[in-house]
């Protein structure tokens, strides 16, 4: 049971729970409205208690590793962006046009903060740098993701982004992020002690975002373009994307002469994608569009990352 734990998150297991109640009671009529205003609520709560909990003392601290810093961030923001645009292109033609766009979002998303720490930790790698890395990816990626979906998207047609787009995030997302951090003074040490709680309402909001999409998606009737095959090509897509981002990463640590666990830091914080962050701005951000389809190469890779990543994990951690 632990080995098939470790293959499969668990918290997958529930996003596709989420996925066949949106297919069997998908959110109809009077009932989308007050799932839309829930979203609302939960995407705002979400950001709220990132911020609350993020401890920028942790990113002024973990900044005196610039060197290491610095490569993680471009990776992160420069070279999956870059490989974005370039399997935006190549698979415009293989893939649907809101898989397409979901493949170039994936790739401009922050890091992710506990599976980051929580790999790095298990091999033996900078922990102290890797909380710094993850931590610094969220807090920028609030805003230079979005504002990098703006520039690197079209601005018409599948996947545009409108101008009321950007003032949602605003809204949603950044004002509750900035009071989340006022208030981490007078809330942070209750936030500490209370990680359980506050981790079901992070994954129940997530939840609750998926739900809305995948329904909105149900009864447009989007799902009925896809395949299996389709759902196969994007799972292979998003495996070479992060193959080619894990070999690009070790092969650039070893050339810039870092240690094998500075090395470990910038693989496994710099290959990383955030699905927690990713799904609540997709809600956003494509309003007006089927999220449900540019989320899933995101809901792919999620998975696709942890297997590949604890595997890789063992492997570093078997070093003498």
């Amino acid at each position: 049971m632990r080995a098939l734990r470790n293959l499969i998150d668990p918290y997958l297991l529930l996003l596709l729970g989420t996925i066949a109640l949106a297919a069997i009671l998908p959110a109809r009529g009077a009932g989308v409205p007050i799932a839309d205003g829930a979203v609302t609520v939960a995407v705002g709560l979400l950001f709220f208690l990132y911020g609350a909990r993020l401890a920028p003392q942790a990113v002024w601290q973990g900044l005196a590793n610039w060197r290491l810093q610095a490569v993680v961030f471009l990776s992160t923001f420069l070279l999956f962006p870059l490989i974005g645009l370039g399997v935006m292109h190549l698979t415009s033609r293989v893939v649907a046009p809101d898989i397409a766009v979901g493949l170039l979002f994936l790739c401009l998303l922050p890091s992710t903060v506990q599976s980051s720490i929580a790999f790095t930790s298990i091999a033996r790698g900078n922990v102290p740098a890797a909380l710094c890395s993850a931590s610094l990816s969220n807090l920028i990626g609030v805003a230079l993701t979005p504002l990098l979906t703006a520039l690197l998207l079209p601005t018409s047609g599948e996947g545009a982004i409108s101008a009321s787009s950007i003032e949602s995030i605003a809204m949603q997302i950044l004002l509750p992020f900035v009071a989340g951090q006022l208030l981490r003074p007078l809330i942070g040490d209750f936030l500490a002690r209370h990680k359980t709680l506050v981790g079901y309402v992070d994954r129940g909001s997530i939840l609750l975002v998926v739900y809305a999409a995948f329904s909105a998606g149900v009864v447009a009737g989007v799902w009925t373009q896809l395949a299996p095959i389709d759902l196969a090509i994007v799972l292979v897509i998003d495996l070479a994307i992060l193959a080619l981002v894990i070999v690009i990463t070790t092969v650039a640590s070893r050339r810039l002469g870092f240690t094998t666990e500075d090395e470990i830091t910038i693989v496994f914080c710099g290959s990383k994608k955030s699905m927690a962050s990713g799904i609540p701005m997709a809600t956003i951000l494509f309003a007006g569009h089927a999220v449900s389809l540019i989320v899933l190469p995101l809901m792919l890779f999620h998975q696709a990352q942890l297997f590949v990543c604890a595997t890789l994990a063992r492997r570093y951690a078997a070093r003498p």
